[in-house]
């Protein structure tokens, strides 16, 4: 059911990769949206959160471009936009018949032995690449990069790892592009390092699944929604091989994003004893819809699986999982943190 507020809540996004999981958080977008109580002043992505983050923004472009006088009907009209612009990216993902956004490669022993002795240089000389194709027929770069200052326009940060430092940087404002998403995604087993002004990426996930920072530093809002779609804890110990390596890729991907939640949380421990100064640090509210627990029964290929019946699976669990958090926590934006972050260490 849409909520129509007096003035939309403001939520920052940041949006984890995972191949094509990240259908799961399509249908939590899908919710957000079509609930129309909440604007986003940033989305930060990584790889399919990459994705997922420019198609929303894309959204919000198309609509800021029609200027309608109301601006709670410019609100829902780009919301709409943006709902639509996720379901073209994503029915155009299940007509592909193959997906490699954040797929753990190692995790299928075909592909794991291959790239053992095969680089991408060798296997994928051309560097074809479809999902680019896909990306650019979607997504208005163009217009995108037009928008971004115009009120109402999330701000986006795309991740990706730059190979010669091995630092994480942020792809943003005019920064942008196709170029900068397909780094966030370039898994070095599969392409060729994704080269943008004489700098060469891999994967953002190695460096930031997604990166909080930025909308920490770079936006007003103090709420942000944790969208998980890798999960942190495993009960079974893995025995096999591909288990494994699957695991491994779970815990090389969160570990910048466990370093983050616990600079997060410290901060804000600091802040509640009076030992920092509220003027210059923010009290982040940090939120979370974690599918980690509900996807992992699908297994590490499934990241790979992209039949269209599939991925609308995961779109309405996600699409559940957004709609009872907006149930749940609407009250809680702006007022309270619903995310308990924990250090055992």
């Amino acid at each position: 059911m849409t909520h129509t507020p007096a003035s939309p809540q403001g939520l920052n996004l940041a949006l984890q990769g995972g191949g094509s999981h990240g259908a799961f958080t399509w249908g939590v977008l899908d919710a957000l949206l079509e609930d129309g109580g909440f604007k986003f002043p940033g989305i930060s992505g990584t790889s399919a959160g990459a994705m997922n983050a420019v198609a929303v923004a894309h959204g919000f472009a198309m609509g800021a471009a029609q200027t309608p006088q109301d601006p709670a009907a410019a609100h829902r009209e780009a919301c709409e936009i943006a709902r639509a612009t996720l379901r073209q990216l994503w029915e155009g993902v299940g007509a592909m018949g193959s997906f490699t956004l954040g797929v753990a490669v190692m995790s299928n022993p075909l592909m794991g032995l291959m790239s053992q002795f095969l680089s991408p240089y060798q296997t994928n000389p051309l560097d074809i690449n479809p999902l680019r194709q896909l990306l650019e027929r979607t997504v208005d770069f163009e217009l995108l990069g037009q928008a971004l200052h115009h009120d109402g326009m999330p701000k986006l940060f795309i991740c990706a790892t730059n190979v010669r430092t091995g630092k994480g940087e942020i792809f943003s404002d005019a920064r942008v592009s196709a170029d900068a998403v397909m780094a966030s995604a370039c898994l070095p087993q599969l392409y060729k390092a994704v080269e943008i002004n004489g700098q060469f990426y891999w994967d953002g996930g190695f460096s930031g699944n997604p990166a909080l920072y930025p909308l920490i530093y770079r936006t007003q809002c103090s709420d942000m929604l944790l969208v998980q779609i890798n999960p942190i804890e495993h009960d079974d110990l893995p025995g096999t091989a591909s288990d494994i390596a699957e695991r491994t890729n779970e815990i090389m991907f969160n570990a910048g994003l466990l370093g983050e939640l616990r600079a997060i949380d410290f901060v804000r421990r600091l802040l509640a004893e009076g030992k920092l100064d509220p003027d210059r640090y923010k009290s982040v509210l940090m939120h979370q819809i974690d599918g980690g627990a509900a996807l992992s029964r699908f297994g590490a290929a499934s990241k790979s699986r992209v039949d269209m019946a599939f991925l609308l699976r995961l779109f309405e669990l996600g699409r559940k999982e957004g709609l009872q958090w907006v149930h749940d926590h609407r009250n809680d934006v702006g007022v309270r943190q619903t995310l308990q972050i924990v250090d055992n260490a």
